[in-house]
């Protein structure tokens, strides 16, 4: 896995720990180029953040600040490891915490957002997904725009989206589905 775009453009990333499925190097192609202008100055939440590969991605191009969220110690020092290969690091807040509460905690450093990624494991259950979505709300997201992107495998079921969400996008990159939703 390398960095698609930007000032980290072609750094390898970190071996990808044990349990972690990676967005592939064409799917985040794929979804930053939907991104567009809209990762330049952003500040990113990147939950289930495995790799750190999407946060890494927006902070290489050009992205203000990132904040990555992970249950797992191993994917917490993969993402400390690829911040330092891609020179990010001082942009950049690691977190162990499962996802839920992390959310439900309230926002702290780094919000509200203007991009958040959501790239649970495929099989997690889809009513902690529903509460999760329901608690990125007014708080976490900044109210002069913000894109929600989440990850669903072909077979996973799709969560309930809060109301006030509009879906924007949907790309398909082999099993992986990317939502983009709006205000």
């Amino acid at each position: 896995m390398r960095i698609v775009a930007g000032s980290a453009k072609g750094v390898r990333l970190a071996p990808v720990p044990a349990g972690v499925r990676p967005l592939s190097d064409r799917a985040r192609e794929g979804l930053f180029s939907s991104l567009g202008a809209e990762v330049g100055g952003a500040r990113v939440l990147d939950l289930f953040a495995g790799t750190g590969a999407m946060g890494i991605e927006a902070l290489s191009r050009g992205a203000e600040h990132a904040v990555f969220v992970d249950r797992s110690h191993e994917a917490l020092a993969a993402v400390h490891d690829n911040l330092e290969r891609a020179r990010v690091a001082e942009y950049a807040t690691a977190v162990t915490s499962k996802a839920l509460p992390f959310v439900t905690a309230g926002p702290g450093e780094g919000g509200p957002f203007h991009l958040v990624f959501v790239d649970p494991p495929y099989e997690d259950a889809p009513d902690e997904l529903d509460e999760l979505l329901r608690g990125l709300g007014e708080d976490w997201l900044d109210p002069r725009g913000w894109t929600v992107v989440l990850t669903r495998g072909n077979k996973s079921s799709t969560p309930v989206i809060p109301i006030h969400w509009s879906a924007a996008r949907e790309l398909r990159y082999g099993d992986s589905h990317l939502h983009l939703y709006r205000p």
